[in-house]
This record gives C-alpha cells, sequence and structure tokens, in this order.
C-alpha cells in the first residue's frame, strides 16, 4: 500500500530516477536493451550504456529509424526502452510508432523525457505539450505519467516485465517534488491520495504535488478535496473517476499538458457517458510554451497550486 510523505518540499529530478533504476532492471534481465537518439545524457540511459555496452544503441539524430528498430528488436524477444526528449518521441516519428509499434501491439517502452512547460529555457520548439495526445489515441498504446521519482521507479519496474503491447511513459526534465515515501504502483489502476466530499482533483505527473497543495488550501475554505493520482491515462481506471464524482459531484483535471486531448479529455469523456457532473479543467489552454525558467512557466499557465483550487471553489459556487 501506498504511503505519502509528510512534507513535499523535497524535489527529485524524475529522469534521474529513470537514470538510476534502469541499469537495476537490466541487470536482472539480460533481454532488456535500450535505444537513444543522440540523447544519452539528458535521458540519463548513459549509465545502462556503461554498464551494458553491448545492449545499448545510439542511433544518432535518426528517431524514426529508432521506432522502427525497437520494433523488430521487441518482435524478436527483446525488451526495448526507447528514449528520447518527448518532442522527439512523439512527434517527429508518430507514423512510425503506429505502423511499426502500435499497429502491430509490439512490446516497446518508449520512455520520452522533457516533456511539458518545465522544459524551461528551451522553450516552445522543446516543450510538447500534446505528447500524451498524439498516444493516447493510438490503438494498443498505454499512457503513464508518474507523479514523482518514487512513482518512476515502480513504472520503470513494471514496465520492464513481460508486457502485452506497447507503453508510452511521460517523464520531465525539472525537479518534481516528491510526493510518495512508498509507492504501490499498478498499471491501469488511479490511487485516491486524498479522500473528500465536496470536489473530485484528477491530477497527474507534477500537478499531483500542486493538487495535494490545492487540496490544503480549499480545506481552509471549508471545502472538501478529493485527490487522485491518474498516473495511467491508458488505459484509464473509468471505475476510480465515476465512483469519486459519484460522491463528491464535482470534478477538477489538472495536468502539465494542453487541456485538449489530454488528462482533462480522458476524463470528461468518462463523465459524460458514465455520470454527468460539472468539470473545470486546469492545464495550458490551447496554446505553446515560451522559454523561462520552469516553476516562472508553472505560475504563468496556471498550474499552481491556488490556480488549481481557485478554479474548484468556483466550480462549486
Amino acid at each position: 500500500m501506498s504511503k505519502l510523505v509528510d512534507s513535499r518540499d523535497e524535489k527529485i529530478k524524475i529522469r534521474d530516477a529513470y537514470g538510476d533504476i534502469l541499469p537495476e532492471v537490466g541487470r536482472q534481465d539480460e533481454d532488456i536493451v535500450v535505444l537513444t537518439a543522440d540523447l544519452a545524457g539528458s535521458t540519463r540511459t548513459k549509465y545502462f550504456g556503461q554498464e551494458f555496452p553491448e545492449r545499448f544503441f545510439n542511433v544518432g539524430i535518426t528517431e524514426a529509424n529508432m521506432m522502427g528498430m525497437s520494433a523488430g528488436l521487441a518482435m524478436e524477444g527483446k525488451k526495448p526502452f526507447v528514449s528520447t526528449f518527448a518532442v522527439f518521441a512523439t512527434g517527429k516519428p508518430w507514423e512510425q510508432i503506429r505502423q511499426t509499434i502500435a499497429y502491430q501491439s509490439a512490446p516497446v517502452r518508449i520512455v520520452a523525457t522533457h516533456s511539458g512547460i518545465t522544459v524551461g529555457e528551451d522553450g516552445a520548439s522543446h516543450q510538447i505539450l500534446e505528447d500524451v495526445s498524439n498516444m493516447r489515441v493510438l490503438p494498443n498504446m498505454k499512457v503513464v505519467v508518474p507523479a514523482d521519482a518514487r512513482q518512476t521507479e515502480e513504472v520503470i519496474k513494471r514496465v520492464s516485465g513481460d508486457m502485452d503491447g506497447p507503453v508510452y511513459v511521460r517523464l520531465a526534465r525539472a525537479a518534481f517534488p516528491v510526493v510518495y515515501e512508498e509507492c504501490d504502483f499498478e498499471l491501469g489502476k488511479a490511487e485516491v491520495l486524498r479522500e473528500g466530499n465536496d470536489v473530485s482533483i484528477f491530477a497527474m505527473g507534477l500537478m499531483v504535488a500542486n493538487s495535494l497543495d490545492a487540496a490544503e488550501i480549499l480545506e481552509d475554505e471549508g471545502i472538501s478535496a478529493e485527490v487522485v493520482n491518474v498516473s495511467t491515462v491508458k488505459p484509464l481506471d473509468k471505475e476510480t473517476i465515476l465512483e469519486s464524482v459519484g460522491k463528491t459531484g464535482a470534478a477538477v483535471t489538472a495536468e502539465e499538458h494542453n487541456i485538449i486531448g489530454g488528462l482533462g479529455s480522458a476524463v470528461s469523456e468518462t463523465v459524460a457517458e458514465g455520470n454527468p457532473v460539472p468539470v473545470k479543467r486546469v492545464g495550458v489552454e490551447d496554446q505553446f510554451g515560451e522559454s523561462g525558467p520552469a516553476y516562472d512557466l508553472v505560475e504563468h499557465f496556471g498550474l499552481t497550486a491556488e490556480d488549481i483550487a481557485s478554479k474548484a471553489e468556483k466550480l462549486i459556487r
């Protein structure tokens, strides 16, 4: 059973957690191979390459080719992890992912770093805000967005085993607040981190920590908020979502992603069909990112705990 930290003051880069756990799972399974497109240092896959050079492939700046290679390796019994920046993992080679990975349901682990606006100073060209949407729309593709470094480790352990079809794991560049002291991750399951009665807040990634902070702000206003970590965006845990809104009667979604096509869309679709309640979406509202320090951008785009709390309060009123 998961256990939360008492304070979310500590921040850890979740790509560092990925770099640490990847050699560990590699020691346990010699079929694990890793591919990267000239970004071994930034994605932290270099540590796997240093320990297992014969199972590590730097293909250069040829992302489409990398996806095709990974599909072939998967179809021959290997367990490929493919890593580059999220904009290069889900944008440039989307057709190859569709045709060679998703269409064949090849068990490829696409683990992308540098997602969302917290890429920071690299600006709009690198701050992909559509990657969850791009991957979620593909049949056979699973989509996972860990909340912090500890959940990242558990996600990588889980997807390193035998898997039916491909998965996209969305990681980040910046350090995220630590949410979990202990994490019990189950693919396809959302987790209620804080129970409440007045509004359900469904969050993924960085926004899980911000949503827990928002719940504390709302508590001071006499509002009881339920916070749910929807780390698996696909397949979506519809049962937990509908059970939560059945209790609270209102929903807020929170994501470091475009509000179109991501978690907000997924939850809205589920609620509309299963138990219609008012929904407000917190995220980047149909625009590109900007260059700036990561957490300045979180504030600029209205993704803070205060922003989540404000939307929840307005929704209830």
